[in-house]
């Protein structure tokens, strides 16, 4: 089940040449990296703040009651990589959304996003950029 899972994440994106994977803490870490590995992509990690051992750069986003914020190394991505983001459910999008901010800021490009959920009810995909692919495998 699980090697199905990670084929499911990966399909869509086997032929776009992604670079690194970025998985979202913490549940994107588990299927991120194998999707990594799927795709014969490196993998970096966006954490909450003070998580990371390097100089890391800063991204808030608004929750429903409030702001959070993630980080990612400085040094993480290059201007060359070709980023795909994960993490396990979008909800909100709001995450995902910061994380996609981030990426640009440092200057990798992305190529798409995919989840293994989607909480279609919240509406999470209308904060996602429209000229990527948004990929769920399971929708609810």
């Amino acid at each position: 089940m699980l090697r199905y899972a990670v084929d499911a994440l990966a399909w869509p994106f086997l032929h776009d040449r992604i670079s690194k994977v970025v998985g979202i803490e913490s549940r994107g870490f588990i299927l991120g990296a194998m999707l990594a590995q799927r795709l014969g992509a490196g993998f970096v990690p966006v954490r909450k703040p003070g998580k990371l051992p390097f100089t890391s750069v800063k991204e808030e986003y608004a929750l429903e009651y409030g702001t959070d914020v993630i980080e990612m190394h400085v040094d993480a991505v290059a201007s060359h990589d070709r980023i795909l983001i994960h993490d396990d459910v979008i909800a909100t999008g709001g995450t995902a959304e910061a994380t996609h901010r981030l990426i640009q800021r440092i200057g990798g490009e992305v190529i798409g996003y995919a989840f293994l959920a989607e909480l279609e009810f919240l509406n999470g995909r209308e904060k996602l950029d429209p000229a990527l692919r948004i990929h769920s495998v399971l929708d609810f």
